[in-house]
């Protein structure tokens, strides 16, 4: 891990922070068309941070064209694939080595920990980066055994233009998960940032030239959700890949089909069930990791571990451990290494989370939380709370709340647990703690997740695992060598030899 340092290294450093605000088009910055901004405010005290550029149609139709034009003359998809990898692992290195001032400005820009940007977000999204480089020359094709009149391959060719449309709760990361293997592919992109966390996105898009990547493969539009709308719209868009909520990525779908029919990637929400057995191997680590899966960054995980279910001759022991164990979640100011959550990235979030709070009071017992923090800074820092739920229908229990907060209820049988954990309309993780490989094998495959965890919860950072969910956390697969194929397409070519 990198030197933390200490908190006063940081708001020093914080201070000299030069930002940029603008778009980034055809491989330089540019205002937006209307030269209309809006601010970026911190998370940590709701200071704004920079002016940034509003980018409308105009500004997507910019774009677009500029990725169009860098994919046609063949600057990139041309390239052989071993000068595109040498591109992208340059590209990882510069901002491995612009490292701390990167995971400063997401840390100024989300709200979370330094320790967080510095020890897991940057090294993940370098990781991610250079692991498709180096898949790229290492993607073959297909000879289909034919007629011995006939000689064909299975190719796949990159699509054109595809626009990544990315959240604000892993800002570089989730951006990473996009646009790495579109551009492995040979793709050009259109990023477009939150408006809530736009900086970093903005900050790598000139580390990309220098690294050498061709004007116009690389764009980034900061705006808000009509310049992603206009990306959905957009009939000179082959390809969009959206993570975020399920309202949004519906619309993004039916523009899609009301456009050009471009293809569609949902990472949707998810309600993520975390079920622990009678026979768990360790209930204080299971308890430890209960809380760690669902306090983590505040609670703002799409895969967050949302729903403990807990085996009912084991409650009475699991809840003191675990009540105890969410004392080490307490939020601290993000800019002190020693803080391990940080602020709920807005006003707007901040609401809704308190919101679901005060329902849980009506639905639920409250066991720990729940309540505002003043003695940090200005922005929206929240206690992390627990509540204990009579059964599976209340709200807290079937409805993404997206911060920290937990819901534990009790089962009695492993069918019940399952058939508790199918019952969101989610699909995107679960977990099964137990000592029995017959109920571990019979809950893996039952559980209709496209992740489950073992003995642990979100424990393991490995690029050769896909990630994404069934039902409506959406389609497709982020990172391993099956997001490459998104960003691509088969073409069979048959050859008559006789």
């Amino acid at each position: 891990m990198a030197d933390l340092k200490d908190q006063a290294y940081w708001l020093a450093q914080a201070k000299t922070l030069e930002i940029e605000g603008r778009a980034f088009v055809d491989g330089v910055y540019v205002d937006a068309h209307s030269r209309e901004t809006f601010y970026s405010y911190s998370p940590i005290d709701t200071a704004p941070l920079a002016a940034v550029a509003r980018c409308e149609s105009v500004d997507v139709d910019r774009a677009v064209a500029a990725a169009r034009r860098s994919f046609e003359a063949g600057v990139w998809a041309g390239l052989a694939p071993g000068e595109r990898k040498a591109v992208l692992l340059k590209w990882a290195a510069l901002l491995e080595a612009h490292t701390e001032e990167l995971a400063l400005l997401e840390t100024l820009d989300s709200g979370k920990p330094i320790a967080d940007t510095l020890g897991g977000d940057l090294p993940g999204t370098i990781y991610c980066l250079r692991w498709f480089a180096e898949l790229i020359d290492k993607v073959h094709g297909e000879v289909p055994a034919t007629s011995p009149a006939f000689f064909g391959t299975v190719t796949q060719q990159p699509m054109g233009v595809v626009a990544a449309v990315v959240p604000w709760n892993y800002p570089l990361l989730m951006a990473a998960w996009k646009f790495a293997p579109a551009l492995a592919a040979g793709n050009s992109v259109v990023l477009k940032p939150s408006e809530k966390t736009p900086l970093s996105a903005l900050r790598i898009a000139a580390l990309a030239m220098e690294a050498g990547m061709p004007a116009g493969v690389f764009n980034v539009v900061p705006g808000d959700g009509s310049a992603g709308r206009d990306l959905s719209l957009h009939g000179d868009v082959d390809c969009i890949a959206f993570t975020g909520s399920g309202k949004v990525g519906r619309e993004i779908a039916k523009n899609a089909a009301a456009s050009n029919l471009k293809r569609v990637w949902l990472e949707l929400g998810g309600k993520s069930a975390n079920i622990v057995m009678a026979d768990c191997p360790d209930i204080t680590q299971a308890a430890h990791s209960a809380a760690a899966a669902i306090f983590a960054n505040m609670g703002q995980v799409c895969s967050a571990g949302s729903r403990l279910l807990v085996q009912r001759s084991i409650l009475d022991s699991l809840i003191p451990v675990l009540l105890e164990a969410t004392d080490a979640w307490l939020p601290g100011h993000p800019l002190d290494p020693n803080s391990v959550t940080g602020a709920i990235i807005d006003g707007v979030q901040f609401e809704r989370v308190c919101e679901y709070i005060d329902i849980g009071q009506q639905e639920a017992q409250l066991l720990k939380g729940g309540q505002a923090l003043s003695d940090i800074a200005s922005g929206a820092y929240l206690q992390p709370t627990i509540f204990l739920a009579r059964d599976a229908s209340a709200r807290i229990a079937r409805e993404e709340i997206f911060g920290p907060v937990l819901v534990v209820f009790a089962f009695d049988t492993l069918e019940e647990a399952i058939a508790i954990a199918n019952q969101t309309e989610y699909g995107l993780a679960a977990a099964i703690w137990s000592s029995d490989l017959k109920t571990i094998h019979h809950a893996t495959r039952q559980l209709k997740a496209g992740t489950v965890w073992v003995n642990c919860y979100d424990e393991l950072v490995d690029m050769n695992f896909p990630f994404g969910g069934f039902k409506e956390s959406g389609n497709g697969r982020d990172n391993s060598a099956h997001a490459l194929g998104k960003y691509t397409e088969l073409k069979s070519t048959i050859v008559r030899c006789a």
